[in-house]
């Protein structure tokens, strides 16, 4: 959600994949160009399509795994592959030749383990990028359900079933 909203508010074009229809047109909703369901379309030729063949620039990972190996394929020359999260498994072969033929950058992401001043940097950073999109209004928040703190065990069963589109937030003053 905040990464489709800060890429098309920085004037990226944003493809987004979603497994349901209801997901895709919220990605759509929230700025990408074209969202894909990744159940009913190949978001590799729907990107390439798009792009004229061209591919993407920067691809933002969240699954890993199995689709390794087609994001690859649909990174741009010179592109970057970054991994956030490992939903579809945390390992992946690759030809590292096709890497190395058009430049590719591959790498990945966590704020665990960092210092306070690298985290700081970043915090800088967002002061001076992001806050000013988030007080125009071009960059908002996405809250899908808020739950009294007592409520927390009902919660963690909405995010555990997946249907949510933004955050789901505990309000520890109810």
């Amino acid at each position: 959600v905040a990464a489709i909203q800060m890429a098309k508010a920085m004037g990226a074009r944003v493809f987004a994949t979603a497994g349901t229809p209801e997901r895709c047109a919220a990605c759509v909703a929230l700025g990408a160009e074209r969202a894909i369901n990744y159940h009913a379309e190949d978001f590799v030729e729907v990107v390439q399509a798009s792009t004229y063949r061209r591919g993407a620039d920067v691809i933002l990972d969240m699954v890993g795994g199995a689709y390794v190996v087609r994001e690859l394929s649909l990174l741009a020359d010179d592109g970057r592959l970054v991994f956030i999260a490992t939903l579809g498994g945390a390992h992946a072969e690759f030809n590292i030749r096709q890497v190395m033929a058009k430049r590719l950058t591959i790498t990945g992401s966590t704020l665990r383990n960092r210092s306070p001043e690298f985290k700081g940097a970043i915090a800088a950073q967002l002061r001076d990028k992001i806050w000013p999109l988030l007080e125009s209004g071009a960059i908002k928040p996405v809250i899908y359900a808020t739950f009294p703190f007592d409520q927390a065990a009902a919660a963690h069963a909405e995010l555990e079933a997946g249907h949510h589109v933004g955050k789901i937030v505990l309000d520890l003053t109810r």
